[in-house]
């Protein structure tokens, strides 16, 4: 995504913040601080989830956009607002226009996830679809506003909507006055630059570290040359912070107050995600993962306790089901091998004998026969397998190997 902005820059206090949590009260809820046993012995320190994910729409947006909308002139909400997102922006504005009267409408890209639109529409949204990607959504978005003299919402790049997603900031050290550090994905920098206008502010010790997914790392170029610049095709699975150009506002914040900004692999996040899942008990987003993608990847590297910000559960159960099986594979708990056997009664018996004795559990089979690389009395057979571990993996591998199988792949 490759936001642009359309207003006069200004600066984020504690008391825009201070107001923001003033105007939400009775709309945001104050979400739950969770301590994670697990991570705080694999860190050594206590480790806390802020779980944004719990968040009325499923993500921290509500709060920015909110504000934002409840701050515009009676002559601008008679104009109503425009959005353009694939997911959470999208919803966040929609429940809070709805909440204030105000009629929006929301440009998605046309292959965003199906249970996001119905979501939107619901919040009460006119959704509209347009383009393929958000930044055709975009274009169309601020079209219709200069047509219509609709207000538009941006996601990240406004005052008003930094000093929103500050809140969280607020919640956490009422939660959690001892914090030693946060950290928080990054992707226009909105929620990472309203945490860290609200905590240094009051505990400015605390340390502020942004994660960014490798593929989609716009910050650290841009702190590098000290001015936003753009990651040409950002590819991450995390959606919610796929921003190809950090926004104007929250990089001046960013840039003075983020004590650090790291990145994690597509890898990390996945494995992130099913510890969430798995020991947490937490669904979230890609997105959501990363500060637990950075925990894991550095886990002494963090002063406690620390608070790792979950920003959001809206995932695709489709996405969830491809990324679930990604962290497997790179926790070493999946293995996909594709062998050649003799084709005859019985034989795929046999090799489920072997997989059965080396303590394999069989999640797909199939069977190939017709293949003009197969002789006539030969089959390939590629199996998805669930093992305990890499070590495991590798025992697996060598039983077969062992049995006289031949993995091709």
């Amino acid at each position: 995504m490759n936001y642009r902005t359309a207003h006069p820059l200004r600066s984020v206090t504690l008391d825009d913040v201070r107001g923001a949590q003033k105007m939400l009260s009775g709309v945001a809820r104050t979400t739950a601080l969770e301590s994670s046993r697990h991570l705080s012995r694999t860190v050594g320190a206590p480790v806390h989830l802020k779980c944004e994910n719990l968040q009325r729409t499923g993500s921290f947006k509500l709060r920015g956009a909110y504000v934002r909308i409840a701050g515009l002139l009676p002559e601008e909400r008679a104009a109503g607002v425009v959005a353009a997102s694939a997911g959470n922006h999208a919803q966040g504005v929609a429940l809070a226009s709805s909440l204030l009267g105000v009629h929006s409408t929301v440009f998605m890209p046309q292959g965003a996830p199906l249970p996001k639109v119905s979501a939107t529409r619901e919040y009460g949204a006119e959704v509209r679809l347009h383009g393929q990607v958000v930044d055709e959504a975009l274009s169309a978005a601020e079209e219709y506003a200069a047509r219509t003299g609709a207000v538009f919402i941006h996601p990240f790049d406004h005052p008003d909507i930094i000093a929103g997603q500050g809140t969280v900031g607020l919640e956490i050290l009422e939660q959690c006055p001892e914090v030693g550090t946060i950290l928080v994905g990054m992707g226009g920098g909105g929620l990472a630059a309203g945490i860290a206008v609200a905590v240094k502010s009051v505990r400015p010790d605390v340390r502020i570290i942004g994660v960014q997914a490798e593929g989609a790392a716009a910050f650290p170029p841009s702190l590098a040359a000290g001015h936003p610049v753009t990651v040409g095709s950002p590819a991450t699975m995390a959606d919610g912070i796929k921003v190809g150009t950090p926004g104007a506002v929250p990089f001046g914040i960013v840039q003075e107050l983020v004590d650090e900004v790291r990145t994690v692999s597509e890898d990390q996040l996945s494995a992130a995600l099913l510890l969430c899942l798995e020991r947490a008990k937490l669904v979230v987003e890609p997105a959501a993962a990363s500060p637990v993608a950075a925990l894991l990847a550095d886990p002494g590297g963090f002063a406690g306790p620390v608070v790792s910000v979950l920003s959001g559960g809206n995932v695709d159960p489709v996405l969830m089901q491809r990324v679930l099986r990604h962290g497997m594979a790179a926790q070493g708990r999946y293995l996909a091998v594709r062998l050649r056997l003799t084709d005859r009664p019985g034989a795929l018996a046999t090799l489920l004998g072997v997989l059965s004795a080396a303590d394999a559990n069989v999640l797909d089979v199939s069977h190939i026969r017709t293949d003009p690389r197969l002789g006539l009395s030969e089959a390939e057979v590629e199996l998805h397998l669930e093992t305990q571990g890499p070590t495991h993996r590798t025992e697996v591998t060598d039983a077969l190997r062992e049995s006289g199988y031949v993995i091709i792949d």
